[in-house]
Formats: structure tokens, sequence, C-alpha cells
């Protein structure tokens, strides 16, 4: 499974500037006026991770493939959007079908760059936001609701079922707060998995911050308070600056590196913002390994081999025999996998093994 990412803000945060920036691509117009991206854009990025390499220098492949994130950015959004106001409410269900939301929101103070509602103030705009998200997503449940409730009244068991998790989710989203604030088992989350409800979806808080926060992280206002609201909510904040992302963009090699050193940072904004991202989901990486290809893969922690297998390939998992599985520090180790094999640290897994991070694994399966 690739990481998909759906991108969310008020117009003129730095949204498609920060989308450019990490998916090096320049589909995205960024421009100083609100509405600037009317048509969704998506972009695909590969997945830094230092450990495919280093397989891949013992292993020694024919290619090299990373896995994948995808960022999809839409129309930004403003107060009333999900009763039609401006643009964005056309482009809501490009992010229903991602795993999870970026949410950017602008914490740099320029008087060149305009703000949609005139002054900066982060947790204001983020409220913004998640007022329409929520809108948006109780118009979706109302309109399950009503039909499921008559089905209900008449001794339907499923109907009666769903509507035990559509009243308290209808009740909550009334009350203006997210579909995640409701706790379900993963029976309950089954029930509305169909939904795609917006809200549901966990949330990382990208903060745009300019040139000179990066030197006040610890110390910027606006940062802090978005730190506090994440908190608060178990989401996470990835501070980044937009316009230096921008300009690493254009640069390569070791013009990059030595860039990265002059601004005091260590790695690209992506990177914090993949790290994140998969902290959020719980996501690891299994890796595939042999003379054709090195392959990352991105899976769920807690997945079984089987599970995993379908990544690959469904006639995978659907013939799955059995897993021949070392983890990637025993390669470091050993140098090679017949070394492993003579260490008698490449394993037989069964259908019930849990995939680790790191594992590398060939799937022995018969279709």
């Amino acid at each position: 499974m690739g990481f998909q990412c759906g991108i969310v803000g008020l117009p003129n945060v730095g949204k498609s500037t920060i989308f450019n920036a990490l998916t090096s691509s320049a589909q995205a117009e960024a421009a100083n006026f609100p509405f600037c991206t009317i048509e969704p854009n998506s972009g695909v990025v590969n997945v830094p991770d230092p450990r495919l390499m280093q397989i891949a220098e013992r292993i020694v492949p024919e290619r090299v493939v990373p896995t994948s994130m995808t960022f999809v950015d839409i129309a930004g959004l403003v107060k009333g959007a999900s009763k039609g106001e401006g643009l964005g409410n056309q482009f809501l269900g490009h992010i229903r079908s991602t795993h999870a939301i970026a949410h950017v929101v602008r914490c740099f103070e320029d008087d060149n760059v305009m703000h949609v509602d005139g002054s900066v103030d982060p947790i204001r705009d983020i409220e913004i936001i998640e007022t329409e998200l929520i809108l948006a997503d109780l118009e979706t449940v109302e309109k399950r609701f009503t039909a499921v409730e008559k089905r209900a009244k008449t001794g339907d068991k499923e109907s009666k079922a769903l509507f035990e998790v559509l009243e308290p989710l209808k009740r909550l989203l009334e009350s203006g707060q997210p579909a995640r604030a409701l706790v379900l088992d993963e029976e309950g989350l089954r029930k509305v998995h169909d939904l795609h409800l917006i809200t549901m979806k966990k949330v990382m808080y990208v903060a745009n911050v300019s040139e000179e926060d990066l030197e006040q992280l610890d110390t910027q206002s606006h940062l802090q308070r978005v730190k506090e609201r994440a908190a608060s909510e178990g989401s996470v904040v990835v501070p980044i600056c937009g316009k230096i992302e921008e300009e690493l963009v254009a640069l390569d090699g070791e013009e990059r590196s030595e860039f990265l050193r002059d601004m005091g940072l260590s790695e690209p904004g992506l990177n914090r913002v993949i790290r994140a991202g998969y902290a959020l989901l719980d996501l690891q990486t299994f890796f595939t390994a042999g003379e054709k290809e090195v392959r990352a893969w991105t899976f769920q922690s807690g997945w079984p081999a089987p599970r995993c297998a379908r990544v690959i390939h469904s006639d995978i998992e659907r013939g799955f025999i059995k897993a021949e599985v070392y983890h990637y520090n025993n390669l470091v180790k050993h140098g090679s996998e017949a070394k492993i094999k003579d260490a008698g640290l490449l394993r037989i897994e069964g259908k019930t093994y849990v995939m680790q991070d790191g594992d590398v694994v060939h799937f022995r399966h018969n279709v």
C-alpha cells in the first residue's frame, strides 16, 4: 500500500508551494491570490529509506524500487465551503479516499503575502477548515441516516446495528466535533468505512514557518499554539519552511547538501513529513530482495505475512504457503544472504507470522 495524504488549508497559507516542493512538481500553480489552485493536483514521491540502498549494496540487483507516497492537493477551502462558498467544496471527494490529512497552517508573518481573513491566526484557520470538513461529513451521514433509520424501524437487524453507530456519530458531528472523536471498535469502523468520512482520518499539521523562525522554533508563538492544539487531539505537527523547500527543489547533489548545512538543517522537510505520516498511521516497511529487484513495501503494523503478501499481489496472498524471512539488521551484520543462512538466521514463517519493520522476505506461494 502506498501512503496517500490529502492536503487541505485556507487559500494563501503556502499549500501549493509546499506541495510543489514535496513532489518536485511544477503542476500546482502557486501565487499570491486566493483560489490559485483550481483543479486538484496529485504528486507521487519516493519514500527515502537508507536501508533500501544498503540492502542493494549487498544483493546487487538490476534495479532498486522505493515505496511511494501520494499527495493530493485541492483548492483552498474557505468558510462556507460545505455550502458552496469558494471552490474547495468541489474537490473534497478527491481526499475522501486518502489515508490521512495534512493540514497546512500559516505560522509566518509577511505583509507582502495576503491572508484571506486579513490576519495570521493559525487556530482560527484550523477551526474554519475543520468546521467545513465536519459539515461535509454531517451531510454524508445525514443522507445515510435517514434511509437506515427507516429500515431499522422495520426490525432489520443489519440496519439496526448500523443505526446504533450512525446515531451517536450524527450527534457528534452536529456538536461540532470530528468523527474521529467517536471511539469505535473494529466492527463499528467497518460499518461506516464506505462513508469515507474526512474527519475520521488522522491529521498532521504542517506548520509553514518563515526562514527566520527555523532558528527559534521552541519559542515561535504561532507554532506553539498549533502544537498545543495538536497535543489536545492526538495529532502531530511538522514545522516546515515552504520557501526553503521550494529552493531545495532546484538543487542537486552537493549543492543541496551544502544549502541544507547553511540553513542548519539535517534533511529536507519531505523526510519529516513522511516520518510523521508513517508514525501517525502506524505504518512500517518490509523489503523483497533478489538479483532482478530490491524493493520496499509499505504495510500496516500488526499485519500477518499473508496480508503483507497482498501488498505485492493478491495471488500471492491467495496461494500463500510460507515466508522465508530475515531481518535487515542481520544482512548488515553478516553481509550476505548466504552468511545469514549459515548463521541460522533465515526463518521459515507461516500464516500467523506478524511481519516486522525491516523484514526482508521471500513469499512462497502456489496459485
